[in-house]
């Protein structure tokens, strides 16, 4: 993991630095930004494989800047932030983040959130076959074809009509899990499970924020879905035809 490099973005300077000093003495490679303008030149001038973000910074809103960096990049997006609203994770988490944290927070446990997050992304990059828990199949049986979208999970590229479409990490460990279901009913807390993304409280909505993220861009009209549907009470069915 020690190749891995971290962005901090916080303008709380003992915050930052306290940020900054745990992970590199964890090892990893780390920058610092305290606004957006910092952060666009650091963006610019290294490959960066995560990035720690503040929501209140002084010169634009970390949910906007997280909309804007989901829309351009694939990077590993964690909100530290001193809201506490529920609503604010819900929206960062519909915005492209992977995690959400609010202040305080224990170092060690942001730690094993990086790390996790991290983790999925290096599976994904060397061993997609693992990731997508699909076994004992062919090299030709790596593209997957349901309505009118093909997803080839080792590569981690969703065509719909021919057309790209981009996946945070969050969505394609969810989409990956589906397909590797269909037909069958998927309880939040197995979705969970198979996505291994963490929950902090019995009623968090990251599921449901997931699969209305991923209606919006893969189904043709997301309020009258054919794919992904609701059993309400059960969870999820995918029920397009896999091929």
């Amino acid at each position: 993991m020690n190749n891995k490099h971290i962005l901090v973005v916080e303008d709380e300077v003992i915050t930052r630095a306290k940020l900054v000093g745990y992970f590199q003495h964890a090892g990893y490679q780390v920058s610092e930004a305290e606004n957006k303008t910092q952060m666009d030149l650091v963006l610019k001038k290294h490959h960066i494989d995560l990035v720690m973000l503040d929501i209140n910074l002084p010169d634009e809103d970390g949910l906007m800047i997280t909309r804007n960096l989901r829309s351009q990049s694939t990077v590993g997006i964690v909100l530290v932030t001193g809201r506490t609203e529920s609503i604010d994770k819900i929206i960062g988490l519909e915005m492209g983040a992977d995690d959400y944290v609010t202040k305080p927070f224990e170092l060690r446990e942001l730690l094993v959130r990086v790390k996790n997050i991290l983790w999925r992304i290096s599976l994904v990059e060397q061993e997609p076959a693992r990731v997508a828990q699909v076994t004992q199949v062919e090299e030709d049986d790596d593209l997957f074809r349901f309505g009118q979208c093909s997803f080839d999970i080792p590569k981690r590229k969703l065509l719909k009509n021919k057309t790209p479409v981009k996946l945070t990490k969050a969505e394609y460990d969810i989409l990956v899990a589906f397909v590797a279901n269909p037909s069958r009913v998927l309880s939040r807390e197995r979705l969970l499970n198979l996505i291994e993304h963490r929950v902090d409280a019995p009623n968090d909505r990251t599921i449901d924020v997931l699969v209305r993220r991923l209606r919006n861009k893969i189904e043709d009209n997301a309020k009258d879905p054919q794919i992904f549907i609701t059993i309400h009470g059960e969870g999820y069915l995918f029920a397009a035809d896999v091929s």
